[in-house]
């Protein structure tokens, strides 16, 4: 069988809301062009039925992305006819990599396999996975990312980044996730529920005691790359301390301004 360059671990209803999703691993045949997160597996989780930019737009990317207040907020112009998301934080830019990934699903070109044989055919080139590289993985059934990870083998390096904003609803994501969290009370109380966590902060804002800066981040002088850190890899990390970065990406100005 002939290499592709990425695959469906994941078809059927999301675990938010019931509505068709698909999950897509892609970096079976290249590199990432990624910079801060380097060579690192990408697992996109999409709304199968309506394409990202569509879905945004009219709020249905709640089946992908949950509660997540950096999605913006949809609306409907009576003049225009036309549906929008103003107020969008998310740095994920949706008419790149999410919008042609969907085309290319729609077009046949990622063979549909269990996840348990996407490991398999993932460890020939021994790299790890970012767990939702848009997306949230709460989305996606814990039994797929337990089998496409080996989560049941203590020593699998295959876990690599994965945030929830979905941590109070979730507890098992603990995992591999960190607990998206904005503000310094929800850090708390993810830290009660048993999470690591990664905070997007305003520039303004302090570091709390145990958070460190994102190593891979402009503030921290891009020290290292995401697939070497290892630090947003949930409880599976060996490092305790949690983490945080400053807002940026597409949506980071309205970050600021909220």
């Amino acid at each position: 069988m002939t290499t592709p360059s990425g695959l469906v671990f994941y078809r059927g209803p999301s675990m938010l809301d019931g509505k068709p999703i698909v999950a897509i691993l892609t970096g079976l045949k290249s590199k990432s062009s990624n910079s801060k997160t380097a060579d690192l597996y990408q697992t996109w989780i999409l709304r199968e039925d309506v394409n990202p930019i569509e879905a945004s737009q009219k709020g249905l990317d709640a089946s992908i992305c949950g509660d997540c207040k950096h999605r913006g907020i949809s609306s409907y112009d009576t003049k225009t006819g036309r549906w929008k998301a103003a107020k969008r934080t998310c740095y994920v830019r949706l008419d790149t990599a999410p919008n042609n990934i969907w085309k290319a699903y729609h077009r046949g070109i990622y063979p549909e396999v269990q996840p348990g044989e996407a490991r398999e055919m993932m460890r020939t080139r021994g790299k790890r996975t970012r767990g939702g590289s848009y997306g949230d993985p709460a989305a996606v059934p814990f039994w797929a990312w337990y089998a496409l990870l080996d989560l049941g083998n203590a020593e699998s390096d295959d876990a690599g980044n994965a945030y929830t904003h979905q941590w109070r609803h979730y507890p098992e994501l603990a995992s591999f996730c960190m607990a998206s969290v904005d503000t310094e009370a929800e850090y708390h109380e993810a830290k009660l529920l048993g999470f690591r966590t990664f905070r997007v902060r305003g520039e303004a804002q302090p570091i709390l005691e145990r958070e460190l800066p994102c190593p891979a981040a402009k503030e921290s002088g891009y020290r290292t790359t995401c697939d070497l850190c290892q630090l947003c890899k949930g409880n599976r990390a060996k490092s305790r301390r949690d983490v945080t970065i400053i807002a940026h990406g597409i949506g980071a100005s309205n970050f600021v301004a909220a």
